[in-house]
């Protein structure tokens, strides 16, 4: 159930020896006229690394950021279903260092161990992490949504204003992204190959916006999914946790975000 909530923006990709990207303002560019052309465009600067994003969906919320310059990011989320239920964690990776702080409320007495880890940050093994199944694929994707495969699932768009678009897009092409996780697309069978969704994008071309409608299906209650972008280029480093809150991860730790 954690791990099918977790949407963790790419840390592994962060690590690049490459020169940091161009300042935002060089990279501004012609928006294509072409909707579906300028949408894929869109996502471009995503992949520099250097940004903050928010995300939201049926009791999900979060936010962060990713900052390729210095080969950090930083992720917070918190999940609460209306149940009574809620959990939330916080990732931090500062190359080679990753740290996670998890609070799983009620569910945290059901593992063993985890009242000691409370308010503390895990600092992760990553040779541990590369066989924690869910908690490795997040690390390796620099996009927090997967925002560009979600783009280039797009069947049809038209521009409504300025900056503006929407259309609907196929979700089961979308494989690599994490705003959809593959149990949702599958128990939205043919519905999931023409979503409803509307994006923006800034005077430069860049996305600031996505919003897909995902129609109830299964356990799962009709809701939107929110994606915004901000701060491309400018995004400021992730900060190492408290010496004094920093522990080692539990075993139990791993094992929670294994498939």
């Amino acid at each position: 159930m954690l791990a099918a909530t977790l949407l963790v923006p790419g840390l592994a990709a962060c690590k690049s020896d490459g020169p940091a990207p161009a300042d935002a303002g060089s990279a501004a560019s012609a928006v294509p006229a072409d909707p579906k052309e300028a949408l894929l465009a869109s996502t471009k600067e995503i992949e520099k690394g250097n940004f903050t994003f928010t995300l939201a969906g049926d009791g999900l919320s979060g936010k962060g950021l990713v900052h390729k310059p210095s080969n950090s990011a930083q992720f917070s989320m918190k999940f609460d279903d209306g149940s009574g239920t809620s959990m939330g964690m916080e990732l931090i990776f500062i190359q080679p260092d990753s740290w996670v702080m998890l609070d799983l409320g009620e569910l945290g007495a059901m593992i063993p161990g985890a009242d000691k880890m409370k308010g503390k940050y895990q600092h992760l093994d990553q040779s541990k992490v590369k066989g924690a199944g869910e908690l490795s694929r997040y690390m390796e994707e620099v996009d927090p949504a997967g925002s560009a495969a979600l783009t280039k699932g797009i069947t049809e768009v038209q521009k409504t204003a300025e900056g503006s678009y929407a259309g609907k897009l196929d979700a089961s092409a979308a494989t690599e992204s994490s705003a959809l996780d593959a149990d949702t697309v599958k128990a939205l069978g043919a519905q999931a190959k023409a979503l409803p969704f509307t994006a923006k994008v800034d005077a430069e071309g860049r996305l600031t916006e996505l919003v897909i409608s995902v129609p109830g299906a299964g356990e799962t209650k009709a809701h939107d999914i929110k994606v915004t972008y901000a701060d491309y280029g400018n995004a400021t480093a992730a900060q190492k946790p408290p010496a004094d809150k920093v522990v080692e991860a539990s075993d139990a730790t791993y094992e929670m975000f294994k498939n």
